[in-house]
């Protein structure tokens, strides 16, 4: 039997110990005979070969996007493991929206977040995560450490809130390295940009062209302070980013609830985040999902 087998064969597993024993207490000959079937020798550490097979990567949004579907996010809730186990009962969630853009940027926090989702999914895999990051333009250096340490953390992808140029659309993709999905049709990391200045509408088409970019969405909040609480305005930045994310077939993600999710997937939106879970339900009825 292959080495790489001993780990989930426990007949196997006591075969190996009682090998090690009797070498240690001096039966050598016998011991190593035994050890012969491990595939290892007295005091040998567990090789890449004996070890479990790494977990494979979370494809699932990528894959909803890729196949031209719409996908639906709620917003996290409180960073607590108890928000995390509430957050696995909504099982036909595609993504939890968690946000670090503002506060202690607590990593720790989410990894107990996440932990506290999957020990609630139990058999089932947990939601994947979109971590949102402070603002590219703080820093870059700052940005791409940011993302990293989310990245470690398991999520499965990076929100840039506040893009306002093409280099800083690269530079999201940039940091994601070779697992950004499209730039590499096979990867399962995204790259999700949101446009929330004017300089940054000014700008979309840059932003939205710019190669790699996985998902781009305007923000309406913070649109609506930029233009002082004039909602036509709004409105009409929000179709802007749109128009764009059409024009480069880039998805494009927009906020949404119970009132306007079946609109927005009419004109043509696919990237969601809701903070209502009702409205999960209805926007997947409405995209025919």
């Amino acid at each position: 039997m292959a080495a790489g087998n001993t780990r989930r064969n426990p007949a196997l597993q006591a075969l190996c110990r009682l090998g090690v024993a009797l070498c240690l207490l001096g039966s050598v000959t016998i011991g190593i005979a035994l050890l012969d079937g491990c595939g290892g020798t007295p005091g040998e550490e567990e090789t890449d070969a004996m070890a479990e097979p790494e977990e494979a990567a979370d494809t699932r949004i990528v894959d909803r996007l890729a196949a031209g579907d719409a996908v639906f996010g709620l917003f996290s809730g409180d960073h607590t493991p108890e928000a995390g186990a509430a957050m696995a009962a909504n099982r036909p969630l595609d993504f939890v929206f968690y946000s670090l853009e503002s506060g202690p940027f607590d990593i720790p926090a989410l990894e107990g977040y996440a932990d506290g989702m999957s020990e609630a999914s139990g058999h089932m895999m947990p939601h994947p995560m979109l971590l949102r990051i402070p603002p590219v333009r703080d820093g870059h250096d700052e940005a791409r450490d940011r993302a990293a340490q989310g990245l470690a953390a398991g999520v499965s992808g990076i929100v840039y809130p506040h893009v306002e140029t093409a280099e800083e659309a690269a530079l999201a993709v940039d940091a994601l390295g070779d697992a950004a999905w499209p730039g590499n049709p096979d990867g399962h990391l995204i790259s999700f940009l949101l446009i929330e200045d004017q300089v940054g509408i000014d700008n979309v088409r840059e932003i939205v062209s710019t190669p790699g970019v996985s998902a781009v969405s305007p923000g309406p909040g913070d649109l609506r302070r930029v233009y002082d609480g004039d909602m036509e305005k709004v409105e009409e930045a929000i179709q802007i980013v749109l128009a764009a994310c059409l024009e480069f077939d880039v998805p494009c993600g927009v906020t949404a609830g119970v009132d306007d999710i079946a609109m927005r997937i009419e004109q043509g939106f696919r990237v969601f985040i809701v903070t209502q879970p009702e409205a999960v339900a209805l926007g997947m009825s409405a995209a025919g999902r």
